[in-house]
């Protein structure tokens, strides 16, 4: 960023080593990092979002585009999936039985919670996850913001929390990658992750809903999720352990979703698997998701994926491959899967905001090992990929209405 687009006294963040894309070890403490003021400075123009169904406005310090930005200092051919600081964060605040109302971008740093927050101690918190891309004009797209603005409200009734609504969600999301453009990468090098977190931040010692409520956002330049990027990943199917049960929350992004993967996951890869393949908690033969991504199964011109009945998470890039994929001419199944349908495949491949697709060159079930397209990414596979990462990064015509462009 150049210097005339220093905001307020706060400076770029310098460029460290990427960490793994989740919580940092000092990520909490009692110090709060300055807000940005609202009105006009330098390169950043304030704007108000009014929303008539609550009375009330959300007001955000968004950058304009007429100042040239210097594209932060990174080797982006060798970009991963890890966590790297930006520049600013968004956040917003509200109370227990009341509704958001005003929000506005921060210096990116750490945050002040109570020991007592209700996150902390009892969980109550969800995440969102989805990306900005640079296309080749300069221009930056989003994919489908509305869907994750969406589903965090369902999340949100879910875990008794009050969720901003959609277009409070949007105009935030499109501030925060605004304020750090200079971290989205090169057209083709990867993408600015965005992380939007809903967390009760109010203290509350015994078993109840927090009185407070924080949204917030944060952004990471990030390249492939996997190491093998667009190659083959290896599953193991896990018949043990479970990813989620009926009646619970499997079905929204609560972060005790993840934790509750770690050990099979890291048992997985400690014995040289990519990821795990979770089975449901009842019958244990039907295929429910990998730790982090929704599975599809391909059968001659048939593309299968488990139907959403309450423990796998709607994913919005399974949305779209399914849409995708029927524009494509395949036809396409949400059903039970079982085990057999998987190792009766001709391909099997995930899908997710962070792999965008990923396929699958070998499932491992019960200590048999079979495999999938030879050493290769099988063609169904290959062509969802080319087709979706084309509409996300602007390579093709939207014709499904699909992209935000914000500049």
């Amino acid at each position: 960023m150049e210097s005339g687009a220093v905001f307020a006294g706060l400076h770029p963040t310098p460029i460290s080593q990427p960490h793994l894309l989740g919580p940092a070890r000092s990520a909490i403490k009692l110090l709060s990092p300055p807000s940005l003021p609202l009105q006009k400075q330098s390169r950043f123009a304030s704007f108000v979002n009014q929303n008539n169904s609550i009375g009330k406005s959300l007001r955000v310090a968004s950058p304009t585009s007429n100042v040239a930005l210097e594209q932060a200092d990174i080797d982006w051919d060798n970009l991963g999936f890890g966590f790297m600081p930006t520049d600013y964060m968004y956040t917003m605040k509200c109370s227990q039985e009341e509704t958001f109302s005003k929000g506005e971008l921060q210096r990116f740093g750490n945050i002040e919670l109570s020991p007592s927050s209700g996150i902390l101690n009892y969980g109550q918190g969800l995440f969102e996850g989805l990306k900005a891309y640079r296309k080749h004009d300069g221009n930056i797209l989003l994919f489908r913001p509305e869907e994750n603005a969406m589903r965090l409200r369902v999340g949100a009734e879910r875990m008794c929390m009050p969720a901003p609504t959609v277009e409070q969600f949007v105009e935030a999301v499109k501030a925060t990658v605004l304020a750090n453009e200079r971290w989205i990468p090169p057209p083709g090098k990867g993408s600015l992750y965005i992380r939007p977190l809903l967390m009760g931040s109010g203290a509350v010692l015994g078993l109840a809903p927090a009185p407070e409520y924080t949204f917030l956002i944060y952004v990471s330049p990030v390249g492939n999720y996997f190491k093998e990027g667009l190659a083959p990943i290896n599953l193991i199917v896990e018949t043990e352990m479970h990813r989620a049960t009926p009646g619970g929350t499997g079905g929204v992004k609560t972060i005790g979703n993840y934790a509750a993967v770690l050990r099979a996951q890291c048992a997985a890869k400690a014995k040289g698997f990519s990821d795990v393949l979770y089975l449901d908690s009842i019958h244990k033969k039907y295929l429910e998701e990998v730790s982090s991504c929704n599975v599809f199964v391909v059968k001659d011109n048939v593309i299968l994926t488990p139907a959403i009945k309450g423990t796998i998470l709607p994913g919005i890039t399974r949305k779209s491959i399914i849409d995708v994929a029927l524009s494509l001419g395949f036809k396409a199944e949400e059903r039970l899967v079982t085990v057999d349908d998987l190792l009766d495949a001709d391909e099997v491949f995930c899908t997710g905001t962070a792999v965008v697709i990923s396929p699958v060159g070998s499932i491992t079930y019960l200590g048999k090992r079979v495999t999938y397209g030879g050493d290769g990414v099988g063609r169904v596979s290959q062509l969802l990929y080319t087709t979706l990462t084309s509409l996300q990064m602007g390579l093709t015509e939207d014709k499904m209405g699909w992209t935000v462009q914000l500049k």
